[in-house]
């Protein structure tokens, strides 16, 4: 505003207000959110479905490795994170030789809003992953245990489909359970991905 009580306008005032120098602080945070949140998720995903993979193997140590799936799935949403920081670390832009801000607050809080969405999507997956992994491994080994009494008993025929399931049928309605659970992390990759591909740069041409 000038002396004369009319607005006009001011290049540089507008620039430091569009890529004030606290902007890199978000996109920052985005990457730590993506990383920590997606990690916390695949941390309690593992540990949670180790918990009952163990509980299993005590009874049916035969199942452990078929079992095992669900760890895998839980490890994976740290990758999510992980991939999601590569690229919003690549997105940064180093101020201009002036000192004029070049990272602008449209990046900033576009490249937090996809880190806080991979990361909490992650951990969503990841906490899903864990309790129903938990549950699954624990009724699948509890299955075969129940089979392999039968059989000493002396059972041989379908005993009312206890003898001959082996469990299969749990342990596919295990794994798909976890295949939907694990797309929540995914779905939150994505929408991070998309996030990052609109930009806006105050730097000079």
């Amino acid at each position: 505003m000038g002396d004369d009580g009319q607005y006009y306008y001011n290049e540089d005032a507008n620039m430091s207000y569009v890529c004030p120098s606290w902007a890199p602080v978000l996109g920052y945070a985005g990457i730590v959110a993506s990383v920590v949140f997606a990690n916390l998720g695949g941390a309690y995903g593992t540990a949670k479905a180790g918990l009952g993979l163990m509980a299993m193997g005590v009874h049916s140590p035969d199942l452990i490795m078929r079992n095992i799936i669900p760890v895998v799935m839980a490890g994976v949403l740290g990758i999510y994170g992980l991939i999601v920081a590569v690229i919003l670390n690549g997105k940064f832009s180093k101020p201009e030789a002036t000192g004029m801000p070049t990272y602008s607050q449209y990046n900033g809080f576009a490249h937090l809003a996809a880190g806080l969405c991979c990361g909490l999507c992650s951990l969503a997956s990841g906490i899903s992953i864990g309790i129903a992994a938990d549950a699954g491994t624990r009724a699948v080994g509890a299955q075969s245990a129940m089979d392999a009494s039968w059989k000493k008993m002396g059972f041989t025929g379908d005993a009312g489909g206890q003898v001959d399931s082996s469990g299969d049928a749990l342990f596919v309605g295990t794994i798909l359970i976890q295949v939907f659970a694990s797309n929540l992390g995914l779905y939150g990759l994505i929408a991070a991905l998309i996030m990052t591909q609109t930009e806006y740069s105050c730097a000079s041409n």
